[in-house]
């Protein structure tokens, strides 16, 4: 075996962990992630091993609380391609539509005005496309 069909090996084994312990979707994001890219290639693997199944799946804190941590961090961060991602992922773990309104309401304190209206934008957007918000 080379050291590419190692890493490949690898990979087909994360993501077959991420699809049993999360959902088939999120493993088809991530592989979609990963897939070869000419710069930064290894980034989708990066993310899949250091995030998704170094932290996601330790105890301590649900899946659920653990989304409301992630989107709240990425509205201080104005992490908005993430943002949009984890946004629907939150409502995958069980948050509601409410409760990440109700964050951005709270994000307006702690991570300021602008901050928070820019999530806001960004997730509403995101949920509109997906079909779970209506347009006005």
């Amino acid at each position: 075996m080379t050291m590419d069909d190692n890493a490949a090996a690898q990979r087909d084994a994360d993501l077959a962990i991420i699809a049993e312990q999360f959902s088939p979707a999120m493993a088809e994001r991530l592989r979609s992630f990963t897939a070869s890219q000419p710069f930064g290639a290894e980034m989708g693997d990066l993310a899949m091993r250091n995030a998704y199944l170094a932290l996601w799946l330790r105890e301590g804190l649900n899946r659920r609380d653990r989304s409301l941590i992630t989107v709240a961090m990425l509205v201080a961060l104005g992490s908005h391609e993430e943002l949009a991602i984890h946004a629907r992922i939150a409502l995958e773990n069980g948050c509601t539509v409410k409760e990440l309104e109700e964050l951005i309401y709270h994000a307006t304190a702690y991570a300021g005005f602008p901050a928070a209206s820019a999530g806001r934008m960004v997730i509403q957007q995101s949920f509109l496309e997906a079909g779970l918000l209506e347009k006005d």
